[in-house]
Parts: structure tokens; C-alpha cells; sequence
């Protein structure tokens, strides 16, 4: 009997198909080099998100490191018309061993911020060429690069790591990095 319990439980973990809150929270890369990751990234893939909906195309994160170690966010994407939505927040790093998880707040009232979301960096190619950040909930999650393309090789390796973690990388809808072309 417990025999068929534990391969109920490992043979699901294995495919992947647990429910992530039943898989643990994802594993986050041992070191992040902050002054390597700071910089400006392209958006390959997200999962879908309600604040980012009005983001069509051309999805960018720049990160600046300040002299007090926090960090600049500037997001900017493209919407359906062409114009540019931008939005400017803040990172503060919460495990200074590591570096490789951050709260980030995009809301602020006269200086105070009350609303910090998580961004746990999950993982990270050795040359610093692509991160995977998400929550540890699995509910926010993107893939990121320093060109706006990763090759198809490159690309399964991280929605392999994706399937270890205990992601659906078919759940990660591609960011076109040009304006799209209706009828394409």
C-alpha cells in the first residue's frame, strides 16, 4: 500500500503535472553577479498576466544598480497603436548570499512603497545570456535574454529546466520582439 502511495505521488512529480503548490517552491540559482545582471533585457516568453496586457510587442527590462544596492526597473513594451508604455519601479535584494531573489515595486505614494512582488531569478546562463524569473507561487514567470532572440536549442534547454521546476512551459506565450504583422 505504500508502495502505490509513494508512485502516486513520484510518477505525477516526474511527468510534471502536479499542481505547482503541490511541487514546492521553485529552486533559485545559487549566485546572481549583480553588477553582470544589471543591464538591459528582452522578454523572449511570459506567462500571461493582467498587468501586462496592454504589451504587445518589443517588451524590455533595464536594470541600473544604485550606489545604495537597490536597483532601477524600467519596463517598457510596445502597444497595439505603436505607442510606448513605460513603467519605472524599484528592486531591493532580500538574500544577500545569493542575490537571486528580489521584491520589486512598481507602485509608490510620495516616496512610500506598500505593494513589493516577488522576482526569484530561477535560472541564469553561466555568460549571464538569458535569466527565468518568476514567483514562487509559478503565477508570474519570464524568460528573459540579452539579444530578442534565443535559439530553438537554447530555448528547449530552459523549457526543459521549466519542467524540473514545475512549470507548463506550453503555458509561456512568446513576446514578438517586431510589430506584428496582421495576418502572420
Amino acid at each position: 500500500m505504500l508502495h502505490q502511495t509513494v508512485l502516486a505521488f513520484v510518477v505525477p512529480l516526474a511527468l510534471g503535472i502536479l499542481h505547482p503548490q503541490e511541487a514546492g517552491p521553485p529552486t533559485r540559482v545559487a549566485h546572481v553577479d549583480l553588477h553582470r545582471y544589471i543591464g538591459l533585457w528582452h522578454e523572449i516568453a511570459r506567462l500571461p498576466n493582467r498587468f501586462q496586457n496592454q504589451c504587445v510587442w518589443g517588451v524590455t527590462a533595464e536594470y541600473t544598480l544604485r550606489p545604495d544596492g537597490r536597483i532601477d526597473v524600467i519596463n517598457r513594451c510596445y502597444r497595439k497603436d505603436g505607442s510606448l508604455d513605460e513603467a519605472k519601479g524599484l528592486a531591493r535584494v532580500e538574500d544577500t548570499e545569493s542575490n537571486s531573489l528580489l521584491k520589486v515595486s512598481f507602485f509608490s505614494i510620495l516616496g512610500w512603497r506598500p505593494v513589493w512582488g516577488d522576482y526569484w531569478i530561477i535560472d541564469l546562463a553561466g555568460d549571464y545570456s538569458y535569466a527565468v524569473v518568476c514567483s514562487p507561487d509559478r503565477k508570474y514567470g519570464w524568460i528573459l535574454a540579452r539579444e530578442p532572440r534565443l535559439s530553438a536549442d537554447v530555448l528547449e534547454g530552459i523549457y526543459e529546466g521549466l519542467r524540473r521546476q514545475g512549470f507548463d512551459p506550453s503555458a509561456f506565450q512568446a513576446t514578438p520582439q517586431e510589430v506584428p504583422v496582421p495576418g502572420r
